[in-house]
């Protein structure tokens, strides 16, 4: 999932700077020249008429909630492609618009969590995944079986997978698994045998997955997702749109994310 998260927010952090500033000094100083007949510029006043509305965007979207769109199938069953989520901002803790550094702590993930996070390898993308490890944990994938510091991870079988976000040409088997509190669907692909795969979580990190297992660039690619860099908990679908052909599909609006 990418999104150009990380230049927006530094675009709205500095518009609500500036026209701050020029709001401020409007109000105190300006307005004593206005009621001199001296008049105000274009600049003027559009930060008097905008910043209040650029402020309460920067809080909301920062803090409080965030939207997001779903570009690919990666975390199907659980999320289609062109599927439009909500992000819960504050469930892991606050932190300062573009710094992206914590100043309250209100907890931390739990194993089975839907996460979005800036992307290791290049923090202006914004991913979306599943929580499987957390920090010391020891993770091993074996036969497309999950295994938790040596415990099996519960998995039901559901049958065949024919709904959208794989080929016709795939052949999909539907799970249910069950990670902490978390029970989800997944599916694996017929044909894609991978050798066992270990890992040990270090602290301060996560090790994630996409629900569409054998279709999902994830840990088991490009490593562990440092905690600085957590965005926050996907909690609510509030669109979903299939392109091909175009329509809406209602049934999944309103769905939380499990």
């Amino acid at each position: 999932m990418n999104d150009l998260h990380f230049d927006f927010e530094v675009g709205l952090l500095l518009a609500t700077v500036v026209t701050g500033i020029i709001w401020a000094l409007d109000r105190w100083w300006l307005a004593r020249r206005r009621a001199e007949n001296a008049g105000t510029g274009m600049v003027v006043e559009f930060s008097r008429s905008f910043f209040p509305v650029i402020l309460a965007v920067l809080i909301l979207r920062s803090f409080v909630v965030e939207p997001f769109r779903i570009p690919s199938s990666s975390m199907v069953p659980t999320l289609l492609e062109g599927d439009f989520i909500v992000v819960n901002k504050f469930g892991y803790g606050l932190r300062l618009p573009g710094l992206h550094t914590e100043f309250v702590d209100f907890g931390e993930p739990e194993r089975g969590d839907v996460i979005v996070f800036r992307w290791p390898e290049d923090p202006s993308k914004d991913f979306i995944k599943r929580v499987v490890g957390l920090p010391g944990d020891r993770v091993v994938y074996r036969n497309k079986q999950l295994t938790i510091n040596g415990d099996p991870v519960p998995m039901e079988r559901l049958g065949e997978y024919a709904g959208p976000g794989i080929s016709p040409l795939q052949s999909a088997v539907e799970f249910r698994e069950t990670l902490g509190e978390h029970t989800h669907g997944l599916l694996n692909t017929r044909g894609r045998e991978l050798p066992a795969l270990r890992y040990e979580v270090p602290a301060g990190h996560y090790f994630v997955m996409g629900d569409n297992r054998d279709h999902s660039s994830d840990s088991r690619v490009w490593g562990f997702v440092p905690e600085r860099m957590l965005v926050g908990r996907a909690f609510m679908i509030w669109m979903s749109v299939s392109f091909d052909p175009f329509r809406v599909r209602f049934d999944r609006l309103g769905n939380l994310i499990h």
